[in-house]
């Protein structure tokens, strides 16, 4: 087993108080740190000035998933407490995928009111992986009601009292402002700095803008417990590109343009479809690509990405991007720096 495939490689000292909490004031006030690949570089910025770093030619992909209010609160008939967290819906009307907690003693069968009785969920068998398929039964639609009762699903790690988790700032900060098509249970987060304003004033420097859809699934907060990273296997995500998305894609791609990837959705996506030979045509599907040291990018020319966590996958895909040694000395100056953790927190740029 070599450096780059123990999972111990990818651990490093995070005080806990260098995990956000809140977001910046103004979404694009995060500071962002640029790694320079080839010269091993680190500089200093803020995020507002990512516009200094992109130009004429560039192509910036963003992924333009939407949060949906994921995150439920039942009771048993007991009363015990029930948390679930919604994965996707189900094939068949008022279903949906779900993550319960605990989940021990729940039973097939199992009637739980949620949100005070706003709805009711029917348990029905689990699938390999634990999840629990949960039949609706709701007044209205109950994707409607859903959306009405359901809470911001923050990562665990952003600490929220029940009261304090429906403040609008989560509501439209947990959100990229080009979100369109509802289906995450957690945010491309890499994309939560931009703004509007900063989106023009790239346009306007040549920068063309496409969007990819990844829905983002629970395999964001699975952790690595396997020794070598080799024998991990990740949580499959759907994704959608239209055609033509993909076809301005391939044209930048063969005129030698760079690729940007806003988030390693954004990243996964466009490196599943060169793989799999489908740049420049329409196509849905899955994804449980995992990128980690030694792999090949086909695509991805640089890099918007936020500080992920000890021993994830999403560190190993940076470290894939731009070494492992160059991203952990860079994990290292931000955390002295006092640079800001995880969703909520500060960016960095790799080109």
């Amino acid at each position: 087993m070599s450096d780059t495939t123990r999972l111990e490689s990818y651990y490093y000292e995070l005080p806990e108080e260098r995990i956000a909490q809140c977001p910046a004031e103004r979404r694009d006030a995060s500071r962002l740190l640029v790694i320079d690949r080839k010269s091993g570089t680190l500089e200093h910025h803020v995020f507002s000035e990512i516009v200094n770093f992109l130009g004429e030619g560039d192509c910036l992909v963003l992924n333009q998933t939407r949060v949906i209010r994921a995150r439920l609160i039942g009771r048993r008939h007991t009363g015990a407490r029930v948390e679930a967290l919604l994965i996707r819906d189900g094939d068949e009307p008022d279903t949906s995928w779900a993550m319960l907690k605990p989940s021990t003693r729940l039973k097939v069968g199992e009637k739980i009111e949620f949100e005070g009785g706003a709805l009711t969920g029917e348990l029905l068998p689990r699938n390999a992986a634990g999840e629990w398929f949960v039949r609706w039964i709701a007044p209205s639609p109950s994707r409607e009601v859903i959306e009405r009762v359901g809470r911001v699903p923050l990562p665990p790690y952003i600490r929220r009292d029940e009261g304090h988790q429906r403040e609008p700032y989560d509501s439209e900060r947990y959100q990229t402002v080009y979100a369109r098509h509802d289906g995450s249970c957690a945010a491309p987060t890499a994309g939560l700095h931009f703004t509007k304003k900063t989106l023009e004033e790239l346009q306007r420097r040549g920068v063309s803008l496409e969007y990819i859809t990844l829905h983002v699934g629970p395999g964001t907060f699975r952790p690595v417990k396997v020794a070598d990273i080799r024998d991990h296997v990740m949580h499959e995500e759907r994704f959608e590109v239209d055609a033509g998305t993909s076809a301005g894609i391939l044209a930048a791609r063969k005129s030698g343009k760079r690729i940007v990837a806003v988030g390693t959705t954004v990243c996964r996506t466009l490196e599943t479809m060169a793989g799999r030979g489908l740049l420049g045509c329409a196509t849905s599907g899955e994804t449980d690509l995992f990128i980690y040291p030694g792999y090949d990018f086909q695509v991805v020319g640089a890099m918007l990405t936020n500080f992920h966590l000890p021993r994830s996958t999403l560190l190993m895909l940076v470290s894939a991007f731009a070494g492992r040694g160059l991203v952990l000395e860079a994990y290292r100056e931000a955390v002295r720096l006092r640079y800001r953790f995880f969703s909520y927190g500060d960016a960095m740029l790799i080109i």
